[in-house]
């Protein structure tokens, strides 16, 4: 069962109603290498106060370690097992937005690291499951990536300036862009690690847009 109740989806997740008003999205968490269903929760309730959050946890398990999909090291992806994941994953955020009655609303994700990376994967791999994505850290998961079109598709990507993972990720933004894909890429002050850098920016992207007068 799901930290929520209802059906078992095959994905651990915790749902929990925005902090304040009618959620305007449903936001999608998912953790860096190690994390589970709450470790994005926090950050999230403070960037995105209006928005529906459902933590997930990844379901691949390395050495008691949890992730969202098999590794032959720290940059070398199982891609079967990659592929397979990233589908999954694209039909729990469709079918659990519709489950929660939230199915008007936007789709979003905010991914860490390897939870970045699935999200991208599944967005690559089901273009449709998400309308926007801040990615925290990404890297290009797939060896032979997917070209679909990701027109009207926000993303934000936000790179560690000493990230020693930094260079597996620097073409995504181009590559993102070249799909059609609305790209802001941010490269910060800091390392792997996340920073009040990064909840700034994210509070400014997820800010809604100021009211007409």
């Amino acid at each position: 069962m799901s930290a929520a109740g209802g059906p078992d989806p095959g994905w651990t997740h915790r749902v929990v109603p925005p902090a304040r008003g009618a959620p305007t999205s449903v936001l999608f968490l998912f953790h860096g290498t190690g994390g589970d269903e709450t470790s994005l929760l926090e950050l999230a309730a403070a960037v995105a106060p209006d928005h529906l959050l459902v933590g997930v946890r990844g379901r691949s398990d390395e050495e008691g370690v949890t992730r969202y999909f098999r590794r032959f090291d720290a940059l070398r992806y199982d891609q079967a097992h990659l592929t397979a994941e990233a589908r999954a994953l694209a039909t729990f955020v469709r079918t659990r937005a519709v489950q929660l009655g939230a199915e008007r609303l936007p789709r979003t994700a905010l991914g860490y690291s390897n939870g970045a990376n699935i999200a991208l994967a599944a967005l690559l791999l089901d273009p449709g499951c998400l309308a926007r994505a801040a990615l925290l850290r990404p890297v290009q998961p797939f060896e032979r990536p997917p070209s679909p079109r990701l027109d009207g598709t926000e993303l934000l990507l936000l790179s560690g300036a000493t990230d020693p993972y930094r260079p597996a990720g620097s073409g995504l933004p181009a590559l993102l862009e070249g799909l059609g894909a609305r790209v802001e890429h941010d490269v910060l002050d800091a390392g792997h690690g996340l920073t009040q850098a990064d909840v700034a920016r994210l509070t400014l992207w997820f800010a809604p847009p100021p009211s007409l007068p």
